[in-house]
């Protein structure tokens, strides 16, 4: 095996010195740049749940832009919702050796890892951004070696709806405290770890009762639905955590009900009935910001720059997330629903 290993290695040796380039300086690093164009002008993939939906097209509107400030060219890749159309995406992008950068919004964290791995093989600086990559929802931190996280952890977010909810309770000093929690899909792994922070962390206030969880999803119809299911358990319910579409949903099947709303979204729309007082919180996030943040790392570190490894999303928002009135006057919000 040592012979062989060293006769490799010598093969190696000739075909290298055989294939010196000649070139020098900055021309030859812009040509070794994996996915630059002969000019240098690096491009980014952009791996987003699906091109309708309005949070993934802020997040990209965020990417793009800070890319053409750069020089840089970004391409939306659109799955939509598709896990394994995303996956098949990422494996003919590497492929193409046409991209520098990849920055990847999962449908599925679990089932892009290998793709992913092959990315970061292929000397593509890659950026996991909001969703995690890999089978964890519990910690941001990479969990493919090479990658860059931009992350919301989504056990952290349960927590924060959950913190959110107890607050909310307390401002009105409700003991018992009736709190409906209309969970994202069950089956998906990522929210399922969601909701379980978010009951765990309800779980802890002795005077909250978590008086019914429901299936919300993320459309305001589904929300509609879990809505009547819930009234017609627990007609007084106090508290009703959910989505901001299925919230949406909720507060027009509640009309005239004092119920404390906590989103988790935040759209322009959320932001003003948060400000209004319409709804007691959001978890929110600047979407466009966090996009135009995830093409920043990715472009500094193909360069050469020293980036973290890890940031969390709630590091650049407005009271780490927690969306309350306070926290979010004077913000817009950066989409529509």
């Amino acid at each position: 095996m040592v012979a062989r290993t060293a006769g490799l290695l010598a093969l190696a040796a000739l075909l290298l010195a055989g294939c010196v380039n000649p070139q020098t300086g900055a021309q030859a690093t812009q040509q070794a740049t994996p996915g630059a164009s002969p000019g240098g002008q690096k491009r980014i993939a952009f791996f987003g749940f699906a091109k309708a939906n309005s949070f993934t097209a802020a997040t990209f509107a965020g990417v793009e832009e800070h890319a053409r400030a750069r020089g840089a060219t970004a391409e939306f890749f659109d799955p939509n919702f598709d896990a394994q159309a995303q996956v098949r995406q990422i494996q003919d992008a590497v492929t193409s050796k046409r991209f520098t950068v990849f920055v990847v919004q999962a449908n599925d964290g679990a089932a892009v890892v290998p793709a992913i791995e092959a990315a970061v093989r292929a000397g593509i600086t890659v950026v996991v951004q909001f969703t995690p990559v890999g089978t964890r929802y519990d910690t941001g931190a990479p969990q493919v070696d090479g990658t860059i996280t931009l992350v919301d952890v989504p056990v952290a977010n349960g927590a924060a709806l959950g913190t959110l909810a107890v607050e909310a309770c307390r401002s009105r000093k409700l003991d018992p405290c009736q709190v409906a929690y209309l969970e994202g899909l069950k089956a998906l792994p990522l929210d399922n770890a969601r909701t379980n922070a978010a009951v765990e962390t309800l779980e802890k206030s002795p005077e909250v009762k978590l008086a019914a969880q429901v299936e919300g999803g993320y459309t305001q119809d589904s929300g509609r639905k879990a809505m009547q299911d819930v009234l017609q358990r627990e007609p007084g319910v106090d508290v009703v955590i959910g989505s901001s579409q299925a919230i949406a949903g909720a507060e027009a099947v509640a009309k005239g009900k004092p119920i404390l709303y906590i989103a988790n979204g935040g759209s322009r729309q959320v932001v003003k009935a948060v400000q209004e007082g319409r709804w007691y919180a959001a978890y929110y996030l600047p979407v466009r910001t966090l996009g135009a943040k995830a093409a920043e790392l990715g472009l500094d570190k193909a360069e050469g720059k020293q980036v973290p490894t890890a940031t969390t999303m709630t590091d650049l928002a407005p009271g780490r997330g927690m969306g309350t009135k306070e926290t979010l006057a004077g913000v817009t919000g950066e989409y529509d629903e």
